[in-house]
């Protein structure tokens, strides 16, 4: 018989019940009552740099998130002109009018697509149209520095020449560059270094062409380890010199051996990051400074970095040298 349906009221609590209990098991999990909302910090000492009549080089310092940063965005008064990620904090703007004023800003983004606020507008013009200039300046000479405690270094050298002028010299740390300063600078201080960690550092100069100079001396930098971090074991003084065999080139390597607390069986030897031998030594290991040859039959200007690390008497593998950039060359 048809008639008004019977309500059930115990029904539609349990189901009131349910909603909630799924409601807390999406909380629990991550759902979206933990959405991450939050911006990421105001990207802070933005700088930009004529590099030349038609690049700017700006450069900023990390911002910081309640999660993790994922990368920048770099802007030209209001329009987005390049992004990069998180490990990079300098960028080269090119296409650029001569003498002509600009300005830049930086934001940073977040894993979850949140922007942070705009960093604090930068004003720049760009250099006159150069002359002809078809020599690159000379390479900055007697680079020195020293560490300053576990996460920074200073850097200083001598001034390079060049027959129209030079604009600018450029930090790099194996091969990749990572600072910049204007010409009238001959000393740079480096910041966010890892505690314990070995650097190689060179200069090289840069004119209003936006030609290089060839590298400076290279220098070895050691920061102080952690608080409580054990000793480093990484080999130090690595050097390299050139020869030539016939059709191929000798690379005759050297190094201070790290104090392991026992003799060190055998090294790794890396060229571009990867692994290219062991070295085993064929009687007794050395004492005191160690040497390898390493012959190579790449064509002249072949550019390669060169780092190393010892077999330690427990078996394990210690620490990576620093990364010298060897060009090869008669």
């Amino acid at each position: 018989m048809e008639g008004t349906p019977v309500q059930r009221p115990h029904m539609s609590a349990a189901l009131a019940c349910s909603a909630a209990l799924l409601l807390a098991s999406l909380t629990a999990c991550g759902g979206t009552a933990d959405a991450d909302t939050r911006r990421p910090s105001t990207p802070k000492g933005v700088t930009a740099q004529a590099s030349s009549s038609t690049s700017v080089h700006v450069m900023w310092e990390p911002a910081t998130d309640d999660k993790a940063i994922a990368g920048y965005e770099v802007y030209r008064e209001k329009t987005k002109v390049k992004s990069v990620p998180a490990t990079k904090r300098m960028i080269d703007v090119s296409g650029l009018k001569a003498s002509t004023d600009y300005t830049f800003s930086v934001r940073a983004k977040d894993t979850a697509g949140n922007l942070s606020e705009p960093s604090t507008v930068v004003p720049v013009t760009t250099r006159a149209t150069p002359p002809d200039d078809d020599e690159p300046p000379t390479a900055p000479s007697r680079l020195k520095g020293a560490a300053d405690g576990s996460r920074a270094a200073t850097l200083t050298w001598g001034a390079a020449k060049d027959d129209v002028g030079v604009t600018s010299y450029d930090i790099y740390q194996e091969d990749s560059r990572i600072h910049s300063v204007p010409a009238d600078e001959t000393t740079a201080r480096l910041t966010g270094l890892r505690p314990g960690t070995v650097y190689t550092f060179t200069v090289r100069a840069r004119d209003a062409s936006d030609k290089s100079s060839p590298d400076s001396n290279a220098v070895d930098l050691t920061t102080a380890p952690a608080p409580g971090a054990p000793a480093s074991t990484a080999p130090t003084g690595l050097r390299a010199d050139i020869g030539k065999e016939g059709a191929e080139f000798t690379v005759d390597l050297s190094w201070d051996q790290p104090e392991t607390g026992g003799a060190i069986p055998a090294y790794q030897l890396y060229l571009n990051g990867k692994l290219t031998t062991t070295i085993v030594w064929g009687g007794p290991p050395p004492e005191g400074r160690a040497s390898y040859r390493l012959n190579l039959a790449d064509p002249p200007g072949t550019r390669y970095s060169v780092k190393l690390r010892a077999k330690l008497p427990d078996g394990k593998w210690g620490d990576f040298s620093a990364q010298p950039t060897i060009v090869l060359a008669d």
